[in-house]
């Protein structure tokens, strides 16, 4: 595997459980613990021969972190031309440029490249944060991309997953527990049926952080699940064994 050339400030980081490598920069944008477990958490239908589409990609890891679960098409949706490009390169990295692309779009705009109804799993780790009179933004335009509602918010981002996704196909998103009730709103009205929750804490006995949800669409009604919390790190500040093993254990 030829190693890529990287730029002034890039690095390469890991994550050994998936064999996966990233190229990214973090004087721009780079992932964290969210998009590890949010590819964890995306489960696998059939055999893993359906599309499946990464909205907001940046850098390329969820969709990176996911495609050794699956053997069908992952394409990377990006609207920023810098981390579109470096997702390009982790691709060439990894040795997944036979199914593993890059588009580099708003997603608003990407229905003459994907066609309507074809997909069979959508996954995000959106911007966290909306805009409203107090918003205070960074001054960074990456990171004023990565973490606030500029380009999209849920409920464009619901359609857009709707429109996507096949029926029965599953929309997977990792976000902030303060915005659940605007989640289970924006998904309802789109006909994304939430059936599993999972909370992160950052350790026991604090607030969750992090919410997992995974939706159906066109799916039947109720029958939500609540999993098990999971829960990063131990008194010591040392990850917990379930949080090691989705790290550094066996492939997913």
């Amino acid at each position: 595997m030829t190693e890529p050339s990287l730029t002034a400030g890039e690095r390469i980081d890991g994550l050994p459980s998936q064999n996966i490598r990233i190229i990214q920069n973090p004087d721009m944008f780079s992932y964290s613990l969210d998009a590890i477990l949010l590819a964890h958490f995306a489960d696998v239908k059939g055999k893993g021969r359906g599309h499946a589409v990464d909205l907001g990609a940046g850098t390329g890891a969820v969709g990176l972190f996911y495609a050794p679960k699956v053997s069908g098409r992952v394409t990377l949706v990006e609207i920023q031309p810098e981390l579109a490009a470096m997702a390009q390169r982790s691709i060439d990295l990894n040795g997944m440029s036979d199914r593993v692309s890059v588009l580099q779009k708003d997603m608003k705009n990407i229905f003459e490249d994907i066609k309507p109804g074809s997909v069979e799993t959508v996954l995000s780790n959106p911007p966290y944060f909306p805009l409203n009179d107090t918003t205070k933004t960074n001054h960074d335009h990456h990171y004023e991309l990565a973490r606030h509602e500029l380009t999209i918010d849920l409920p464009n981002l619901a359609q857009i997953a709707n429109k996507l996704l096949k029926n029965n196909g599953k929309f997977y998103m990792v976000h902030r527990p303060d915005r659940l009730a605007d989640i289970f709103a924006a998904f309802a009205k789109r006909k994304l049926m939430i059936k599993r929750v999972q909370f992160v804490y950052g350790k026991a006995g604090r607030e969750a952080n992090m919410v997992l949800v995974e939706a159906i669409k066109s799916g039947r009604p109720g029958g939500v699940r609540i999993l098990p919390p999971l829960i990063a790190y131990d008194e010591t500040n040392d990850y917990t064994p379930e949080m090691n093993n989705i790290l550094y254990g066996k492939a997913w």
